[in-house]
């Protein structure tokens, strides 16, 4: 007699699962990993740890042997894209051998980088809210947007310390402080993984260097690294419960970060016991041989990185697994480092729920991803992060009773969300936010003023540019390229570049036969000239080339010095064809080099300027909304405000109407040159969909600004890199010619009323170097109206056997308080917060004094004491 499985489970039988071992969803974690991974080939084995972006839409074929993960590009609705994931893990689970489901990964720094998504506040706002619990809230929305789209993995957050301003990816970090980012950091990650999306912290390690440079080579001792550099990273690993990690593109120590042996094997896997998955930064691993010099082929990278403890290689396209397969398929890496690399990518699969069921429910997408409570949210995070930088006279909160108000600048209209941001929904600019506000009985004036840049010249159009090319009239100019610097023989590549703008920055223009540091080129054709008058025609690049212009020498330039623009007058004759030579020589690399002119540059910059000087003068006030260009591999020498702003800012105070400059930006600004021409000032970072109606609140007194700033604002460039956490010099930190101090110090920030501090109680005086004391004051709103105050807890270590930081943050408390009311604020000191790294970089808790200061920022210290370790 055959007994039925509901029979079976009620005398106590349990059925096997029909299918191999590791389909068995009751067997260990452990045991199905071991189970799937001996029956898997060397190929399939390989492509468990190669990532790229991508979909079924190329074909199935290609991806019948599986693959890590696909970064799948977003459909037009949260809806779509849930079916688009379903389908793509329906055909991976049913249509390949093996059925291992795919690991979907995305960017969500500060909202999943899709349409429909909510986008909150960047994460440097975040950081300004001083709120790991607001944080925390945040990350949780995002991982559920991105859960019910279907993916489980987030290439987030960012927890590099963000110690030089110039580094173009400051809005994308927590800050300049370790202890904030690890926070905020922990608060991030840990939300996600509840949810089950696998949270991804990078870049290990260090990615900015020298100048404040992207991914520039790192050479700190190992003391700094741990000292600041990691503790975010291990916050979110050993307490957030990250399961991956990314590596970064600089090299550590002289070695690529993707095949930096001390920083992944031994101390990630090995002293952290990390039992995640490492995955490099797109194109990293292939950065040993094109950038960094310490492999000689794609194939001996990768072979380095997964040698010194990289589990996953992250490319931008399937076809370049070619280049790093065959050390896989050749046993050149040792079976058991690649068996330990599928392991690690299979049991997050395993734990992750992703071979049980794959699958998502499209409506839940569609409920959740822009959902009214995220943008509650979004509304919230970005009032808590806005920091009054300046308040003179009390001009803030700006009456709502005014007959008119001007509204200025080229970020009013805007809204601009940052780097690794979607449309987001429904967004608001400062304009609406303040239309919305007072817009029915004020009348709004705007005007633009000025843009972000001063565009004076752009590339040359290919439309203008003719030349002959084997018999035939091509677009753009004639290239003739030289394998030597002197345009010397015969050339060894001919073709016709429709335009003169080229950024060879990896490599030359034809890397088989040129190097990058050692050719030259010639361009030759007519230019037809659109329009007749007097213009400027030149080149924006690198030194070396010489303009010929209707047969005579216009720029000569044969020298190697810098980048540069140069342009000469020239005079135009409406559809005449000119005779045009421009040759070029590089020996350096890394070329940059546009032929440029100004025909067709609008000139009606005077016009706004004069516009918006004209509005903000027969208005009652001003607010300009101004801000800076920055992002990846945007890096700034220049902190001041771009273009023409300062001026406006400048033009319109000379108004005589109270001005208050809104920034929008996500690092410091340099302001000498204007900040004492206005009363107000307020840094409102990237504020998120709902950015616009924050300003807004904090602008009219609905909402007390309580944000503080999570890095350093220096006075001048010449002053960075520039951190409050410094250890103490041997002689004082001023130049002949400035102060060393900056102009806001880390942990800054105004409100619209006042808070004093008293009552510091140390409750033990002394204690073990295991023990823990309690640290509180009392905190007490002394204004007239209710706030937000973040009190701040700084320690320094009077005597060390190593030099110590003369203050570090260790410990935060953002409270409400309304008017006349007083609340106590208890941080415990503990081993964690006394510990230091000794003279052997071993972690100790040394005996003696430790001054204990609490205040309203890192400058503004407003309570002392002194705690004993015995």
């Amino acid at each position: 007699m055959r007994l039925t499985a509901a029979v079976l489970s009620l005398v106590g039988f349990v059925l096997p699962c029909a299918g191999p071992p590791y389909k068995d969803p009751r067997l260990p974690v452990e045991e199905r990993v071991r189970d799937l991974l001996a029956r898997m080939t060397p190929r399939e084995k390989f492509r468990q740890l190669f990532m790229i972006p991508g979909s079924l839409d190329s074909g199935t074929e290609l991806l019948k042997d599986g693959i890590f993960g696909l970064q799948v590009e977003a459909a037009e609705s949260a809806v779509e894209t849930a079916r688009k994931i379903n389908e793509i893990q329906r055909f991976f689970r049913d249509r390949t051998r093996l059925g291992i489901p795919i690991i979907p990964f995305e960017e969500a720094l500060h909202g999943l980088v899709h349409p429909g998504a909510t986008a909150f506040p960047q994460a440097i706002g975040l950081a300004a809210t001083f709120d790991p619990e607001l944080t925390g809230r945040v990350a949780a929305a995002i991982a559920r947007e991105a859960r019910t789209r279907g993916i489980r993995q987030v290439l987030s957050p960012v927890v590099n310390i963000a110690d030089d301003v110039r580094w173009g990816r400051v809005e994308e970090t927590y800050g300049e402080d370790p202890f904030l980012a690890a926070e905020m950091g922990r608060a991030f990650v840990a939300a996600f993984e509840r949810e089950g999306v696998i949270t991804t912290p990078k870049h290990l390690l260090a990615n900015s260097g020298a100048g404040g440079r992207d991914s520039y080579p790192i050479h700190w001792n190992e003391r700094l690294l741990r000292e600041l550099y990691l503790p975010p990273f291990e916050a979110c690993l050993r307490r957030g419960g990250s399961r991956s990690v990314m590596t970064a593109y600089n090299s550590l120590d002289g070695r690529p970060a993707s095949a930096q042996d001390r920083l992944l094997n031994r101390l990630l896997k090995t002293e952290w016991g990390f039992q995640g998955f490492i995955v490099s930064d797109a194109a990293a691993v292939g950065g040993a041989t094109v950038l960094h010099g310490t492999a000689r082929d794609y194939s001996d990278a990768a072979a380095q990185a997964l040698a010194a403890g990289l589990d996953v290689i992250f490319q931008t396209r399937l076809d370049q697994e070619d280049l790093f397969i065959p050390p896989f398929l050749d046993g050149t890496i040792d079976q058991a480092v690649i068996d330990k690399a599928v392991a690690r990518v299979l049991r997050a699969k395993f734990e992750a729920g992703l071979f049980d069921d794959p699958c998502v429910d499209p409506k839940a997408a569609g409920e959740w991803n822009g959902h009214p409570s995220h943008r509650a949210l979004a509304l919230e995070a970005a009032r808590k992060s806005i920091v009054l930088l300046k308040n003179e006279g009390r001009v803030l909160p700006l009456r709502t009773d005014f007959k008119s108000l001007a509204v200025l600048g080229p970020d009013a209209a805007e809204a601009r969300l940052g780097g690794y941001s979607r449309p987001g929904n429904g967004v608001i600019s400062v304009l609406d936010g303040i239309r919305a506000k007072i817009g029915k009985t004020t009348e709004i004036r705007h005007a633009r003023g000025c843009g972000r840049e001063n565009i004076a010249f752009a590339a040359v159009p290919p439309a203008v540019l003719s030349c002959e090319l084997d018999g035939r009239t091509e677009e753009g100019l004639r290239g003739e390229y030289f394998d030597n610097t002197a345009l010397r023989g015969s050339p060894v590549l001919v073709r016709a570049d429709p335009q003169i703008q080229f950024q060879w920055t990896l490599g030359s223009p034809d890397p088989e036969n040129l190097e990058s540091g050692d050719f030259s080129v010639r361009w030759s054709g007519r230019l037809t000239a659109p329009e007749s008058g007097r213009f400027r025609i030149g080149v924006d690049g690198d030194d070396g080339y010489r303009l010929f212009f209707d047969g005579r020498l216009l720029i000569d330039n044969w020298i190697k010095r810098t980048r540069r623009t140069l342009t000469a007058e020239v005079e135009l004759e409406r559809g005449r064809a000119y005779d045009i030579r421009l040759e070029y020589f590089e020996s350096e690399g890394g070329t940059v080099f546009n032929l440029v002119w100004n025909v067709g540059i609008p000139g009606g910059g005077d016009v706004e300027m004069e516009e918006a000087v004209r509005a903000a003068a027969s208005a009652e006030a001003a607010v300009i909304v101004a801000g800076i260009e920055e992002g990846e591999f945007r890096d700034r020498a220049r902190l001041g405000l771009p273009g023409r702003q300062e001026e406006l800012i400048r033009r319109v105070a000379a108004a005589g109407r109270p001005t208050i400059v809104v920034l929008i930006g996500g690092s410091a600004i340099t302001m000498s040159g204007w900040l004492d021409d206005v009363p107000g000032v307020v840094a409102a970072w990237y504020p998120g969909e709902a950015g616009g109606a924050a300003v807004a609140d904090v602008l009219f007194g609905e909402a007390d600004p309580a944000g503080r700033l999570p890095v350093t604002f220096p006075v001048f460039e010449g002053q960075l890199p520039l951190a409050y956490n410094h250890k103490p010099t041997g002689r004082g930190d001023d130049y002949l010619d400035l102060t060393g101090r900056p102009l806001f110090p880390f942990g800054f920030g105004s409100s619209y009323t006042e808070f004093a501090y008293d009552g510091l109680d140390i409750d033990k005086n002394e204690i073990s170097p295991g023990g823990t004391a309690a640290v509180s004051c009392r905190v007490t709103n002394t204004g007239s109206r209710a706030g937000e105050e973040v009190v701040q807890l700084y320690v320094r270590d009077v005597l060390a056997t190593v030099a110590r930081p003369i203050k570090e943050l260790k410990g935060f408390r953002r409270i409400f308080l309304r008017p006349g009311e007083t609340k106590n604020v208890r941080f415990d000191v503990g081993p964690e917060t006394l510990a230091m790294l000794d003279a052997r970089l071993k972690k100790t808790i040394e005996p003696g004094d430790f001054q204990i200061m609490i205040g309203s920022s890192s400058a503004d210290i407003r309570l002392r004491g002194i705690l004993t370790v015995k």
